[in-house]
Parts: structure tokens; C-alpha cells; sequence
């Protein structure tokens, strides 16, 4: 058995943060993995149990205490590395997480930035008077009084996190800034002090005006990543607070959480619909945008699905309660988002190794920046500037917020429009997909499907399908379905059925009559040693039930025969026909236009599968493909006849297309479909419309590229940077002001995925 926690972290700043609390995280006895996301600032810690109770109350019991200490013992190796760490509550229970920022806390985070502008904007005043000739130097004194508020009260954080940092035997952003600047700081107060009636060139406004800079970078940095949350936010919104519950006729607003599975509640026209529940009263349409995407209202008729968070239309509804709390579809929603940005994309680990020695590296050439100038100029003055100017310039937290900002502003905008993308992998690697295979019944077409066509071996066509009704009232098959509407809109009544039992790949198999019959496809009919293609049979002369079956395939329907076992004879056919969905040929053109190959894969024969092939453009088919053998194929696929590797998605709905959506280096689930494709898959499609995998490949390659174009920016800033202002080229303001502005790009430059809108 494993136990897995979540907490909140405090007080990080950089990627070399997020590698020190991931190693302690990792120190701690009977951790087997732990990822720290710098964006959410949550840690994500997995341990492996290997011994657990016998069972019972003592196996909760012990699994219980098991999870305490592995709490208590991870906050308290994070306290030890420098940081303050928490349990952390999954806001899908609690609505209120994400709101808590208010507008007195907003001003909180303000003010150290304003204090720092407006004692520092006096130092910076005489630079600008240089540009115009004036000497407005203020006397040393007055620069000493000003900075010194601005170095030891604003910067304080420094000092505190870079302190946390040594103690820990690593180092941080932190700890560059407070360095950097205390150089700085301290210089002035030397020359100051060794020169009072001189007035030395002082370096107070360096010092001060590069802390301001940093805390400016920082709150707008914050704010900035406010906003990658704004969809979690929108989700949270849509969760009311109570509901008007329904019991011995009278209506009563209730909490939320005093509402029960199998309640009633009303909903009046214009309300939000607060659980998730099937409509026993009324009829309405539901507005279900923000959790499907789906731009236009539904409508909804008595015994419909309605979801918690939906708004209701114009109709009166009472809604029996089938989930609450966080078993609601809006409550899964939230948590697969947060996951989603909580964990880290492979490309991730290669920002991680460069950050583990980024600082000491830092530290390093800011050292032989500082020996080389004083060595070779004999200005000490000038080379402590300059190695200032090298640790000011770094910026780790650039390389920290690069990958996760924009994996959260990428996976927010998704769930916007329907898409719910499971971890960051399944998102990094879905930019690189070159094949799609479609399941076929229920992704590209409507997954209903009716009876087209039926013959019965002896003329009675009512008999055959009573028959296969009573035979099929036990399964929830779409075909099975199909039968029992045949049946209905024929005023068949089915039979009593024994011995129900399911044929994988095959059919169904039950006691009608006293009769057993099977119903299902052409393997049946062979493995109980009938073969269509002879000319006779030893009960039924099976050549016109061939032709029948193949001018049926052949018109693009699926044939389900219907046999009775002893003795093995064959009572009739079934001819099933499936619309398709009104977008799927368009999904379809999309992908090829997008340079994706596509294929069918589906168990129906290969006649039904090739028509539905043309309908659609799609240019591969794999046929009668049995459950357990869909995965192979999506590995056969993964090859090219030349043996290249390709990359593969598989979408599909259903529960036997489970293997072949874990089997898939993306797998692609319909949101409409069962929940085992939905727990397979790394992307859940709201609604079933296939023309949203064109657009989860498009938000998946449009965020690597921002994921790309941030790490190079952050890079790039240290590669220029720090070589310039070793060689002497900036000056310690100028660095400070670029490393607020690496950050704040990085996370800007992520925001702009949430202008994507789908095709």
C-alpha cells in the first residue's frame, strides 16, 4: 500500500529553493518520491508501505498513524531546510482556498514595495541629475538614514530565507540578494566612515534601489501567478453554498454539506444547480459551459443528468441528488486541474539539475569577479561594485517559474474549454503526437446506435427479437440498448432471463425459455462449429444468411448473429446502425492538417470499420480487434513499417478501451464514456466531440512552446548577463532591474496562453 500527502511550502523563491526542499524531502525515512512545484508552491510527497495491519479497524488505524508521521516528519524536515511547510487542503472540498486573497492583503503586499520606492526614489534622484549636468548629491548622512530602513526592514526576508539557506549547506536567490546588497551597503559605510569630509562616490542607492527592484519584481511576479489560477478560481466560483432541499413538501435552504445522496432539491429558473443529480420533475436547459465548454445551453427532459455548478434555463426542476461533496463531477474537475498543475513536465528535470549548482556556481564567479578587478586594477572599490552587480544579476527564480507557469496558465485555459489534461506529462508529450486512433463507437459516432435490419430463420421476426431482448435486458451494451428499443417501439415484451453472462470480444450468452442463446458477432457462430460460408448447414441452409450479413457490412453496419446452442443452430440476424457525430469529420481534417496521422481501431468487422473510414477520411483501419489486443496494436503503432518511432494518442470511451488508452503515450478519454477510460486516460474530453483532440494537441503544443521559449529566456538572461556584469559592463541598478524582469517575462510570457481559444 502507498500514502501520498500534499503540503503548502512558504517562503521559497527560486529553483534552487524547490531543490533544496525536494532532497530534505527526500531524506526523510520511508519517502520514496517527492516533487515541489515553485508555482503552487505545494509539495507533492509518496511513500511506500511496505509492511501494513492485518486488516480491519487496526489496518485504518495503523495506516492512519503511518500518515501522521510521515506529516509530522516531512514539515519538519522542510523547517530544517529554511522553510515553513503545512498540510495542504484540497480546495475541491474547500471553496474557500483559493478566495482568501482579500483587498486588505493585497495592500499588504504593496506596501513594502511603496515604502521601497519612496525611500529610494531621494537616492536615485541625484543620478538623474548627472544626465543634465546638476550635482544634486544628497549629503552621506541623508543617503546612510534613507537606505539603511530600506536594507535591514524591507530586506529582512533576505537575510532571513538566505540565512535559512547556509544553515541548510546550500544557497538560494535569497542569499545572492542579501549578499550583493550588504557588499554593497557595507562599502558605503566604509568609505563614508574613512572619508567624512571627502564626500566619497557612495553606493547606498545601489543597495536600496536593487531591494526595491527585487520586491517590485516579486509582488508583480505574485500577481502574475494569481492569475495562472483564474480557472480554478472560475471552478471554485460555480460551487453554491446551499441548496433548496425538497422533504415532506416544503422547501428549505440547507448548507451544502447537510445534503444527502438521494435528496431532492429544487432548482428554479436562473439558479445555479448546486448538486449532481438526475431530473425526477420538469424540463429546462442547462447552461454547462464552464464545465464542458460547451457554448450553447443543453436541454434537459425528466430523467436527464444535471451537474452541480451548471445554470439552469428557463424551467422549474426537481433534482434527486446522486453525489456530493468531492464525488461531484465539478469537485473531480477542480482536483484533476490542480494536479495537473502540481506536478512537474519531464523537460523540468534538466531546470532542476542547472539549478542544484546554479547558486554556488553564482557565488563562485562573483568571487573570482571580485579577486581578478581588486588583483589586476587595485580598485577595490570597482571590483566589489562589480561582483555585486554579478550576484544581483543571477536569476534562478526565471529558471524555477519557466516550466510550471506556463504548464498552469496551458492546463487552466484547457479546462476552460472542456479539456482536462491529468499531469503535466501527458501535456508535454501530446505536443509531439504524430498518430491518433479512434475508437469508433461512441468517440466518432453518437453511440447509439438502432436496429437497421433483422432476419429471422423461420420468417418470425417477433419471436427473433424477443429473443434477443429478453437475452440483452441484462446488459448495458449500446446494443443491447438497441434491441430493447426495437422491441418497445414494436410492443415486444421480453422474456425472463437466466445465467446472464458476458462473452469478452464475442456477445452474450443467457437462458431464455429454457433455451440457451447467444447473441453477438461471427466468432460466436464459429466457435460453436457453424460456418457461414458453407452452403448448408445440418439445420439451417446458412448461404442467404451470408449474403444477408455481408450487403449489410458492406453498407457500413454491424452484424450481431443469434444462435441457440443445442442444438447449434442459427435463429437470425441483426443488422446495428450508428450515426456518426456531426463533428467527427471534421475532427478528423483538423488532425490531418496538423500533420497527424489517423486510424480506426475498433472490434467491429472490417466492412462496418472501412465505411466508417471513408465517411471520415481516416487513413488507416484496424478491424475486429478483441479488447485485450487494442493495446498491442497502439505498440505495433508506435513503430513505423521502417522502424522509426512515432508518437501515439488513443481516444476512446469505453471500458475495453482502458489497456489501449494506458498503452498509448497519450491517451485521450470522452468525457461521456465510462470512468475507467477516464482514469486511464492523461486527457479527459468534457463532451464527446472528437473535434477537441485536435484541440488538446493545440493548447498541448502551443504551452511547450511557451515552456521552451521560457527556459530560454531565463537562460539567456544569466548567459549575457552575469559575463557583462563581470567584465564590468552593469552596474549593480541596471542588474537588479534585469533580474525583476526575468522573472516577471517569464510568468508574462505564460499568461499569454490564456488568449488561446479553440478552432
Amino acid at each position: 500500500m502507498s500514502t501520498s500527502l500534499t503540503l503548502s511550502i512558504e517562503g521559497m523563491t527560486c529553483a534552487s529553493c524547490v531543490a533544496r526542499v525536494e532532497k530534505a524531502l527526500k531524506a526523510v525515512p520511508g519517502v520514496a518520491s517527492a516533487e515541489v512545484n515553485l508555482a503552487t508552491e505545494r509539495a507533492t510527497v509518496h511513500a511506500a508501505n511496505t509492511a501494513g495491519a492485518s486488516g480491519g479497524a487496526g489496518a485504518t488505524s495503523a495506516t492512519g498513524a503511518a500518515a501522521a508521521a510521515l506529516l509530522a516528519a516531512a514539515i519538519a524536515a522542510v523547517v530544517r531546510a529554511g522553510y515553513h511547510a503545512s498540510e495542504y487542503h484540497d480546495s475541491a472540498q474547500d471553496g474557500s482556498r483559493w478566495d482568501t486573497h482579500t483587498r486588505a492583503d493585497e495592500w499588504h503586499d504593496r506596501l513594502p514595495v511603496i515604502a521601497g520606492v519612496l525611500l529610494s526614489l531621494p537616492l536615485m534622484l541625484p543620478m538623474a541629475g548627472d544626465l543634465f549636468g546638476q550635482h544634486w548629491m544628497l549629503p552621506a548622512w541623508w543617503q546612510f538614514a534613507l537606505a539603511t530602513p530600506v536594507q535591514f526592514w524591507l530586506g529582512a526576508r533576505f537575510y532571513r530565507a538566505g540565512w535559512g539557506a547556509l544553515r541548510a549547506g546550500t544557497g538560494n536567490m535569497d542569499l545572492l540578494v542579501a549578499l550583493g546588497t550588504s557588499a554593497a551597503y557595507g562599502l558605503s559605510v566604509y568609505l563614508w566612515r574613512a572619508e567624512p569630509e571627502a564626500m566619497p562616490h557612495l553606493y547606498f542607492e545601489a543597495s536600496a534601489v536593487v531591494i526595491t527592484l527585487v520586491l517590485l519584481g516579486k509582488y508583480l511576479e505574485v500577481r502574475a501567478r494569481r492569475q495562472t489560477t483564474s480557472a480554478i478560481r472560475a471552478l471554485q466560483a460555480l460551487q453554491a453554498p446551499s441548496a433548496r432541499r425538497l422533504r415532506d413538501g416544503a422547501e428549505t435552504d440547507v448548507p451544502l454539506g447537510q445534503i444527502a445522496v438521494g435528496d431532492v432539491v429544487v432548482v428554479r429558473p436562473g439558479e445555479r444547480i448546486a448538486v449532481d443529480g438526475d431530473i425526477i420533475l420538469g424540463a429546462t436547459h442547462a447552461d454547462e459551459s464552464l464545465i464542458t465548454g460547451e457554448s450553447l445551453p443543453v436541454a434537459k427532459q425528466t430523467g436527464a443528468r444535471v451537474t452541480g455548478g451548471a445554470l439552469n434555463g428557463e424551467g422549474l426542476i426537481h433534482v434527486c441528488v446522486s453525489a456530493i461533496g468531492a464525488e461531484t463531477a465539478l469537485a473531480r474537475i477542480i482536483r484533476l486541474v490542480e494536479s495537473a498543475q502540481a506536478k512537474k513536465a519531464p523537460i523540468q528535470r534538466l531546470v532542476d539539475q542547472v539549478s542544484a549548482v546554479f547558486v554556488p556556481v553564482v557565488m563562485a564567479i562573483a568571487l573570482v569577479t571580485l579577486l581578478a578587478w581588486g588583483g589586476w586594477t587595485g580598485n577595490w572599490e570597482l571590483a566589489v561594485i562589480n561582483a555585486v552587480s554579478v550576484l544581483v544579476i543571477a536569476c534562478p527564480c526565471a529558471l524555477g517559474l519557466a516550466t510550471p507557469t506556463a504548464i498552469m496558465a496551458g492546463t487552466g485555459v484547457a479546462a476552460r474549454y472542456g479539456i482536462l489534461i491529468k499531469d503535466a506529462e501527458a501535456l508535454e508529450v501530446a505536443h509531439a503526437i504524430n498518430v491518433v486512433a479512434f475508437d469508433k463507437t461512441g468517440t466518432l459516432t453518437a453511440g447509439r446506435p438502432a436496429v437497421t435490419g433483422l432476419y429471422a430463420v423461420d420468417g418470425n421476426e417477433a419471436a427473433l427479437l424477443r429473443l434477443a431482448a429478453s437475452l440483452q435486458a441484462g446488459s448495458e451494451h449500446p446494443l443491447a440498448r438497441a434491441v430493447g428499443d426495437a422491441a418497445q417501439q414494436r410492443g415486444v415484451a421480453p422474456s425472463a432471463a437466466a445465467d446472464f453472462r458476458a462473452l469478452p470480444g464475442r456477445g452474450v450468452e443467457a437462458q431464455v425459455e429454457g433455451r440457451v442463446l447467444q447473441l453477438g458477432s461471427l466468432r460466436l457462430v464459429e466457435d460453436a462449429g457453424l460456418h457461414p460460408t458453407d452452403t448448408a448447414g445440418s439445420v439451417t441452409d446458412l448461404k442467404p444468411l451470408n449474403e444477408r450479413a455481408q450487403q449489410w457490412q458492406s453498407q457500413g453496419n454491424s452484424v450481431s448473429w443469434l444462435i441457440e446452442l443445442q442444438p447449434a443452430r442459427i435463429l437470425g440476424l441483426f443488422a446495428f446502425g450508428d450515426t456518426l457525430k456531426p463533428t467527427a469529420a471534421r475532427a478528423v481534417a483538423r488532425l490531418h492538417a496538423q500533420g497527424i496521422h489517423t486510424v480506426l481501431l475498433s472490434g467491429d468487422n472490417q466492412g462496418a470499420a472501412q465505411a466508417v473510414a471513408r465517411q471520415l477520411g481516416i487513413e488507416e483501419v484496424r478491424a475486429e480487434v478483441l479488447p485485450g489486443d487494442k493495446a498491442e496494436v497502439i505498440a505495433a503503432l508506435k513503430l513505423t513499417q521502417a522502424g522509426a518511432p512515432r508518437k501515439v494518442a488513443m481516444v476512446g470511451d469505453g471500458i475495453n478501451d482502458a489497456p489501449a488508452l494506458a498503452a498509448a503515450d497519450v491517451g485521450i478519454a470522452m468525457g461521456t464514456g465510462t470512468d475507467a477510460a477516464m482514469h486511464a486516460a492523461g486527457i479527459t474530453l468534457m463532451r464527446g466531440d472528437p473535434a477537441l483532440v485536435a484541440d488538446a494537441i493545440a493548447i498541448s503544443r502551443r504551452t511547450y512552446s511557451k515552456i521552451r521559449q521560457n527556459l530560454f529566456w531565463a537562460f539567456i538572461y544569466n548567459l549575457v548577463g552575469v559575463p557583462l556584469a563581470a567584465f564590468g559592463l552593469l552596474n549593480p541598478v541596471i542588474a537588479g532591474a534585469a533580474m525583476a524582469f526575468s522573472s516577471v517575462s517569464v510568468v508574462g510570457n505564460a499568461l499569454l496562453l490564456r488568449r488561446w481559444k479553440p478552432a
